[in-house]
């Protein structure tokens, strides 16, 4: 027992740090906003004027949650803390994407065994700046300290968003049919999958993440390990609006063809071909710290497919033109064909 009276801060939790991050994320958040989003950052709730859907036929809402996983640990290390931001928001917001969504608006979730207010509000910066990339506003989030159950470098990073999508033009399997052609959207790297594999990988053949320059093309293994996701939403919803796109895949965890196959009619395979792209290098790099068979690479990481999708055979060449034009690498993946809504890839990687 003591006399000293007890207080919050003697438990850990910094309040006058907490009020600081928020004042050095305001501007950032500020810079993510839409002209439906009602009021600031502070207020218990955030806003949105859901009054522009009244003009929707049959308007259908969509929302979608996740966090950026154990990526956060690699950010830790290197005390790097400004694009983990935009990793949530491309794990969110194209997942909404995938039935042909708009993305809204999206709120976030940080927690911090010690909030150290300019690390609280770089991580904000990045979603904020991820919500100017997918066009949706940064309605709001909570930043939370939890001493004792996070240590004081320790931070996670989860978040939601919704968007809003005419009943009429949702995709997915419904509209995928025999003769379509699978188009696909290059990652810029790992996004934000397979990390507790990679952590597994460079910690037991001990390597240094400011290693592998000369294997990376110049670049250090930890920059390759933190290049953020590309998002995908603005481009994927401009092709749906001038090409005839039946559905697209984000290819998260699980890899391409469990993916792929989550937006199959049951009388429809996707057969891709290996040999139309060539995996990133730091993905053999990485198979090769294990080693790691292709199998298994194939099931846990993008392997250089982001998103992919499927449109009408006549629109194939179009779509790659646009999203070439966009700044996004795109080519034919592979086809639909008669099945039984399975995805598998065929050959070898060049």
């Amino acid at each position: 027992m003591t006399d000293e009276a007890m207080t919050y801060a003697t438990a850990g939790v910094d309040l006058a740090a907490g009020d600081r991050a928020v004042e050095l994320m305001r501007s950032s958040v500020a810079g993510a906003g839409r002209p439906e989003v009602l009021g600031g950052i502070g207020g218990y709730a955030g806003l949105f004027d859901a009054s522009a859907l009244a003009g929707m036929r049959r308007p259908v809402l969509a929302t979608s949650t996740d966090g950026v996983g154990t990526k956060v640990v690699i950010a830790q290390r290197l005390r790097r803390y400004d694009t983990i931001g935009i990793d949530l928001v491309g794990m969110v917001v194209d997942d909404l994407v995938v039935c042909g969504a708009e993305p809204l608006f999206m709120t976030d979730y940080v927690v911090c065994g010690k909030v150290r207010p300019e690390r609280v509000a770089q991580i904000v910066a990045g979603v904020a700046e991820g919500c100017v990339l997918a066009g949706c506003a940064l309605l709001g989030g909570e930043t939370a300290e939890h001493p004792g159950h996070l240590g004081p470098d320790e931070f996670d990073l989860a978040g939601a968003a919704t968007g809003v999508v005419e009943a009429d033009q949702m995709l997915g399997p419904d509209r995928v049919g025999v003769g379509d052609v699978v188009i696909g959207l290059a990652s810029s790297g790992l996004h934000s999958n397979g990390y507790s594999l990679v952590r597994q990988l460079i910690d037991g053949a001990g390597v240094d993440l400011d290693g592998y320059e000369a294997d990376l093309g110049g670049t250090s293994l930890g920059e390759q390990l933190l290049t953020p996701t590309r998002i995908y939403a603005k481009d994927c919803l401009e092709l749906s609006r001038r090409t005839e796109v039946h559905a697209f895949a984000h290819i998260t965890g699980g890899g391409l063809a469990a993916n792929l196959s989550r937006v199959l009619p049951s009388s429809a395979d996707a057969v891709l071909d290996r040999a139309s792209w060539t995996p990133p290098p730091v993905f053999g790099l990485l198979a090769g710290l294990g080693p790691v068979d292709d199998a298994e690479m194939e099931r846990v990481f993008n392997l250089g497919v982001g998103m992919a999708a499927i449109v009408a055979s006549a629109d194939a060449s179009t779509a790659i033109g646009m999203l070439t034009q966009a700044g996004v690498p795109a080519w034919v993946l592979g086809e639909i064909v008669d099945g039984t809504g399975k995805a598998r890839l065929t050959g070898r990687h060049r």
